[in-house]
């Protein structure tokens, strides 16, 4: 665990802040981040985006930043936070890109969760 926990804080993520609203459990936050990388609702939010659906797309992104934001994954939440804020405002255009980037993210934490 210490060994991704520090792979965590090199890529830029706020883990001591996540070990405090974790309440120092690091089993608990391990299985959290297995849970979010296994997640459908990223899925689902590019399907909103594909589709044009804003208000759905919005709330995919919403809660997707409410989650990865409590994790402290400091490099996946300034990438939703570029998808949820155009979102709010309605528009949805040229969004694709981010959401392969927040994706992509999400395919390097998995990474360092099968490392683990």
């Amino acid at each position: 665990m210490e060994r991704l926990l520090n792979e965590l804080k090199v890529w830029g993520c706020d883990v001591e802040g996540a070990m405090e609203r974790f309440l120092e459990d690091e089993e608990l936050y391990y299985s959290c981040l297995e849970m979010l990388v296994e997640d459908e609702e990223l899925k689902r939010l590019g399907e909103e985006l594909e589709e044009g659906e804003t208000e759905e797309a919005f709330d995919c992104a919403h809660t997707l930043k409410g989650v990865i934001g409590n994790m402290g994954l400091t490099p996946m939440f300034e990438i939703i936070v570029r998808i949820v804020e155009p979102l709010r405002t309605g528009r949805i255009e040229n969004l694709e890109p981010v959401y392969e980037e927040l994706v992509e993210a999400k395919d390097y934490l998995k990474g360092l969760l099968d490392r683990e």
